[in-house]
Formats: structure tokens, sequence, C-alpha cells
């Protein structure tokens, strides 16, 4: 064995070579034990036998340093090994040329990234909750102790922009609570009728109106020993709300065109995008109504707030639409993150997930790409300021995240580029919605 043979079967990284025909003409140790296949099964073979690799058919880096000229580096993908597991690798690729400087075959290094993709795992679990996924610190102070609120029997009132995640954490309090082998009833109040809202809530009995042929069991009915996720709450009407309040006080209601009134052994958990506080002072929401139901109140802060949860998020709609529709995407580019982390979100977590689907649509396979995304995105600006009327808060608040961004987080870094105390950033983080992880 030369020494050059000798050299590349000492290193951890797997090394293969392929000539014009894409058969294997070299493959190292590492090689071996990285794809689980035997040197002397492999020279001779198609590489594609061999890695069965995300990109084999659709977007060889191999084909496209020999066809081009021109090298991979680090790019990430996962092939399938002898026993039939999926392995992460990155690789790097490049054109194998002779004497001449032509191109007879091109060259292939892969570093194995299991190690690195459980790290990934643990990392994600550990911002995990009930199915709820952020590593702000406004949530995880929810996180905290959203176990003792669930195990509670008190209403609770979850406040936050459309798209935020309510309906999420409404489940997440009923699955963690004591009722949770009970039904979970979801009532949007923005999208019924309001004359049909009260009989979709309390059912009605025969001959209540006219069509109303045979009884029909309300939300509250179907909802019993379990909960009651009331959403957009807020656009209930006064006639509705004096109803709701006496459900609250009495724990009863009456179905139309009932002569006896049901009791209800169900649990509230009711949601609004609007700011009940300020609907009460201005008389459209009932006071003892409100107060009724901020028992307990969680507020949900806009996308927009909590960045650092949008790689998380955009991970997580990843992996779950490759289960959706049967792809095999594996991540997405620097640049096309870059792109969803400065974007404003008026959505939201479900504008995050469209944007997303969008993508799948797009991308056949490997990276989603800036190219993949929708085009709007290219037109909207990061967090910029208006050219006019600017406040120094918010140039204060673009140049900690312009400074976080750089530093991934890192506070302790952060704070020495701003030339402020670390105390200083963190509370001003907390100030403008910036909390996040770091150092």
């Amino acid at each position: 064995m030369s020494i050059k043979n000798i050299i590349l079967d000492s290193i951890a990284d797997g090394v293969f070579t392929v000539d014009r025909n894409w058969r294997i003409t070299y493959f190292n140790r590492a090689a071996e034990n990285i794809t689980g296949v035997a040197r002397e099964k492999a020279l001779g073979s198609f590489c594609r036998e061999v890695f069965r690799a995300s990109i084999c058919e659709t977007e060889c880096a191999l084909k496209t340093a020999i066809e081009k000229n021109c090298t991979t580096v680090n790019k990430p993908i996962y092939i399938v090994n002898a026993a039939g597991k999926k392995v992460h690798i990155s690789i790097s690729t490049a054109a194998l040329k002779n004497e001449q400087n032509q191109v007879v075959g091109g060259a292939e290094t892969f570093r194995d990234l299991t190690l690195v993709e459980e790290l990934r795992k643990t990392l994600y679990r550990q911002y995990t909750f009930a199915d709820m996924i952020s590593k702000n610190y406004q949530l995880h102070q929810v996180f905290k102790i959203l176990p003792d609120i669930a195990k509670s029997e008190s209403t609770v009132l979850i406040e936050g922009p459309t798209g935020s995640g309510k309906e999420l954490l409404a489940r997440a309090i009923h699955n963690l609570s004591s009722r949770q082998a009970k039904p979970l009833v979801t009532v949007n109040c923005a999208a019924i009728p309001d004359t049909l809202l009260e009989s979709e809530l309390f059912g009605y009995e025969t001959g209540a109106f006219t069509g109303a042929h045979k009884s029909k069991p309300g939300r509250f009915a179907r909802a019993e020993k379990g909960t009651l996720f009331l959403d957009e709450i807020g656009d209930f009407s006064p006639k509705l709300q004096a109803k709701m309040l006496r459900v609250l006080q009495e724990k009863e209601y009456e179905p139309l065109g009932a002569t006896r009134v049901k009791k209800a052994n169900v649990r509230i958990v009711a949601a609004t995008n609007r700011n009940l506080a300020r609907l009460t002072e201005e008389g459209l929401f009932r006071e003892d109504l409100y107060y009724r139901l901020n028992v307990i109140k969680i507020s949900l802060p806009p996308l927009s707030q909590r960045r650092e949860d949008i790689p998380l998020l955009t991970e997580h709609f990843i992996n779950r639409f490759n289960i959706m529709h049967g792809k095999s995407i594996i991540g997405i580019t620097k640049e096309a993150q870059s792109i969803l982390t400065h974007h404003n979100y008026a959505g939201n977590i479900r504008e995050l997930e469209n944007i997303i689907e969008h993508a799948f649509i797009m991308c056949k396979g490997g990276l989603i790409a800036p190219e993949h995304l929708p085009d709007y995105l290219y037109n909207s600006s990061p967090i910029q300021a208006p050219s006019t009327g600017v406040t120094l808060a918010e140039v204060e608040a673009r140049a900690i995240y312009d400074s976080l961004m750089r530093n991934n987080w890192h506070k302790k870094a952060s704070a020495r580029e701003l030339g402020i105390n670390k105390t200083t950033l963190w509370r001003k983080m907390k100030r403008y919605g910036l909390l996040g992880s770091g150092s």
C-alpha cells in the first residue's frame, strides 16, 4: 500500500473517487465504516449503488463538480448505509484532473454527522414542551408554570395575536390536566355567525325554532367533564356575554327551547387576539365576565418578538412536511434561513408554516434555498425603522438585535461588542422582546 493510501486510510473522513463513468476507483477505510460497504464490493460499483444518497437522482454534487469543474464544501445530505439506516453526512467534492489538466473523474470527502445530529435532536427536545417549541425566555416562564395551571380547575384566558399558538397552548393545558381522558372541544367564535353561535354552544330542543325537528347537543354538552376552548371570545355579542357569565358563575346553562337548565362540568379555556381589558374600558366587553375569565392569564408574544424560535420552528415544519409529503428535504440553506429570520411575520407561526409548505412544493430535494421561498419575502424588510421619525429605542433595539445575530445570540460576546454590561444587555433584551438563549 502506498504512503498516500496509508494516510487516507488513517483519517476519520470518508474519501472516494470515481471515473467519468461514475464507477468507484478508490474507497478508504472511513468510507467503509460510515457506509457499511466493504472496499472490495465498492470498487468498480456505481457510486449511487453504494451511497443511495438524498441527492443522487436530482442534484448530485459530484456530477456538478465533474461537469462544471467546480467544488462543493460541507454540503449536508444523508445516505442510506448497508443496514438500510439513514446516516447524516456533510460532503465536499472536486473534479479530478490528469497532468494535461483534463477532468478524468471526481473526488468526494464526507464526514459522519451522526453525533452532531444526536446533539441537535437533544437540543431540539430541550426546547420542546407539550408539543410547543420555543427557546424564548417569556415562553419558558410559561412552560414552568403550565403543569400547575393545568392541574387546577381555574378558567384560563390566553391573549396573543392570530397564529401565535393559542390553540396549541390550550391543547397542552388540557393534555396535562386531570381531564385529559375526556374531550377537548374547540369553538372558533369569530367563524360562526352570532345568530348561530348560541345554539352551537348550548344546543337546542326539538321545536326550538323552525327546522329544529330534533334536539341537538351543543359544544358544552360535548365537552362535559372535559375542556371547552373558546377561541376569539372577544367577538362575543352582549347577549352571549351574559349567558357565558351565567355558565361561569352558576356552572349551568339552558339550551334553546329547553324548560330546564343543565349543569356544566366543563373547564373553560378562552383565547383572544384583542385586548379585553381595553374593550372592557370602552364598554364593549362586560367587566364582570372579563374578571371571571381572567383568573389565569397567559400572554403569547408574536413571532417577531421571539426570532430565536424561527430556526427551531423551521426545522419542526420541515420534519413534519417530510412525513406528510413523503419527501426527504434535509434542511435549509443559511441564506434562506436568514431571509426567514429577518421577516416580520404578520401571520406569526401560521405564516411561517405556510412558507415552509410553499417551499416543499418548490424544492425537489436536498436543501430549501431562497428561490424556493415565496416571492413576497424578498420585498419585506428585516426589523427596519422608517427613514423618518426614528426613535432612539428603535435604533437601540435594532443595534442589539444585529449584534446578537452576528454573535449567534451569545450575550457575553454581544455585550462586549456593544460596550455595555451583560446585565444591562439582558435588561434591554427583555424590554425589546429579544430574550432567548445564549451564554
